[in-house]
């Protein structure tokens, strides 16, 4: 199971980057993904911060401000983003044109008060994330807690 695989990489004595890399090249191998990224939120300089990807390319934006994107819905709500259609979506911030799918799920700090990432997957497929997809990734981000180094 993803989720057993996840812990697995999280309970090992690698690096934080290191463990982000092998956790996002796991969750993109599990769906029809093409894209996968953790970002660090910091809500006190107002940016999101990549910090591990998989997939074809770097992040086209490595850095950006929380208030613009998909993203600053998944801050602002504290819940899953998830859009069929980016082309449809006036928030969505084109980084690769081939994207036509992207889910954003906030990972939450341990009171549930504040967004501390988030786990962004993008596909290549309209519609990539059903239900069962965005349970999947939301269970995910609760794990990925370990990486801000809360249990």
């Amino acid at each position: 199971m993803l989720e057993g695989k996840i812990s697995r990489i999280l309970n090992g004595d690698t690096l934080r980057v290191e463990k982000a890399a092998a956790i996002l090249d796991l969750i993109r191998s599990h769906g029809p993904y093409r894209w996968t990224g953790i970002f660090d939120v910091d809500a006190g300089s107002g940016v999101a911060s990549n910090i591990g990807w998989s997939g074809p390319s770097a992040p086209e934006f490595p850095v950006f401000p929380i208030n613009k994107g998909l993203t600053s819905r998944a801050i602002a709500t504290k819940s899953t983003v998830n859009v069929g259609d980016v082309a449809r979506d006036p928030d969505y911030l084109t980084a690769l044109t081939s994207t036509k799918s992207e889910i954003i799920v906030p990972v939450l700090s341990l009171s549930g008060d504040s967004v501390i990432g988030t786990l962004d997957v993008e596909s290549e497929t309209p519609n990539a994330f059903d239900s069962e997809a965005q349970s999947q990734l939301e269970r995910c981000a609760l794990l990925l807690r370990r990486l801000w180094n809360c249990s």
